[in-house]
């Protein structure tokens, strides 16, 4: 069993903070500062260009910091070894995945999305069709609707597990089955399950999935994105950005393109040595622990936060599913003033965030957040709907991130 105590004490909490926001960007490792300084001191200052080759921790060298982060990831996200890799931003890696799928089924015209997802990644599709100019079609239908639209006129599924502004959880399995039984491919965005649920791509048999990493899994701000290929994929899938580092031999400075290896294809540019230092950090509090433990406390963690806020405040509407295995790890509550009762929220110490157009959203994550936050956290919410203190011209003025 997880000491969820001891990995709780691993992070950075400022004082009388309860932090529930963990889902839009973790806290700070204690030891990340020191991991980057090392990374800065002793590997860029005293190793400088040649840490490519012989620097990093244990001796791996910067060059191969992709795929062996990639690996400690997989472990979290049911992937095999060896078919994850980190670089970029989330958005690249959609636009990379999406673009393969797509170019794999040449014949079909659709690619199936849900009004769930997240904006970007609608973003990202949108941008690509008018780039090809082949007649493809973004379609975009209700989350509960996916499964009656997967026919055999889609290419590709693209779809975040977990909704960003309800926690809504898709049937991963199913939902990708049913994509293979109509010929189509299944691509899926971890944003907000990765580290938050257990996930299993392999025993879904995905064919592509996406994540970030400075959600639940506490790389920093910015910290770098990942890419997964399915192992039957993995030679066949074309790199749309065809970067100098997913070549097949980037040192030879051949003039022509060649795929690299495998996952090495979907390298695309120079590795951000210093924030996959800081996510390192990270990574090793996620050594203490297991999915299914930290599975189990996010349920247990949720459950006493909706049973404690809807008995205290009942102006409050739960947005999020009522049955635990429905949800990520995340609790929303709908209120037509959400935005200036989070911001009385996070004046008091409890900091969640909001979600247009009046989705109040708190994130739970086990590795940090306990029974006792859970209460304290209660409490706060309790004290400031129902004395109306969010009523006030300064909690109603929008910051630029809300």
């Amino acid at each position: 069993m997880t000491d969820f105590a001891a990995t709780k004490a691993r992070f950075h909490l400022p004082k009388d903070v309860i932090y529930l926001d963990g889902n839009s960007l973790g806290p700070l490792p204690k030891a990340a500062a020191g991991r980057m300084a090392s990374a800065v001191t002793h590997e860029w200052g005293e190793m400088l260009i040649t840490g490519w080759n012989r620097g990093g921790r244990d001796g791996a060298g910067w060059m191969a910091m992709p795929t062996g982060i990639g690996d400690r990831i997989a472990r979290l996200i049911g992937a095999e070894p060896g078919h994850v890799v980190m670089g970029d931003t989330l958005s690249i890696k959609v636009y990379q995945a999406l673009a393969s799928a797509i170019e794999m089924r040449p014949d079909r015209k659709v690619i199936l999305s849900d009004s769930g997802n997240f904006p970007s990644d609608l973003y990202i599709a949108q941008g690509l069709i008018q780039s090809l100019g082949r007649g493809l079609e973004l379609k975009v239908v209700a989350p509960e609707d996916i499964a009656n639209h997967i026919d055999e006129t889609v290419a590709a599924t693209l779809i975040t597990e977990v909704d960003y502004r309800t926690g809504r959880l898709h049937d991963m399995k199913a939902l990708t089955a049913k994509a293979h039984a109509a010929g189509a491919l299944a691509i899926w965005d971890l944003a907000h399950t990765a580290g938050a649920t257990e996930v299993d791509l392999a025993g879904a048999k995905a064919d592509f999935a996406v994540g970030c990493t400075y959600k639940y899994l506490n790389g920093g701000p910015g910290a770098p994105a990942f890419i997964y290929v399915a192992p039957r994929h993995a030679e066949v899938a074309r790199p749309a950005l065809s970067g100098w580092l997913g070549h097949e031999a980037p040192f030879a400075f051949d003039l022509d393109y060649r795929p690299g290896h495998g996952i090495e294809r979907m390298r695309v540019g120079t590795p951000p040595v210093l924030a996959l230092a800081a996510l390192e950090a990270s990574l090793d509090i996620w050594d203490m622990t297991t999915m299914a433990d930290i599975r189990a406390r996010s349920i247990e963690l949720t459950e006493a936060f909706v049973e404690g806020v809807e008995a205290a405040c009942p102006m409050l509407t739960l947005a999020s599913p009522r049955e635990p295995n429905l949800r990520g790890s995340q609790i929303s509550f709908r209120f037509e003033d959400g935005y200036a009762a989070m911001q009385a929220l996070i004046a008091r110490g409890v900091i969640g965030d909001f979600r247009a157009p009046d989705i109040m959203r708190f994130g739970f994550t086990p590795l940090y957040i306990d029974v006792g936050d859970v209460a304290k956290a209660v409490d706060i919410i309790a004290d400031v709907m129902n004395r109306r203190l969010w009523d006030r011209p300064e909690y109603r003025k929008k910051a630029r991130v809300t």
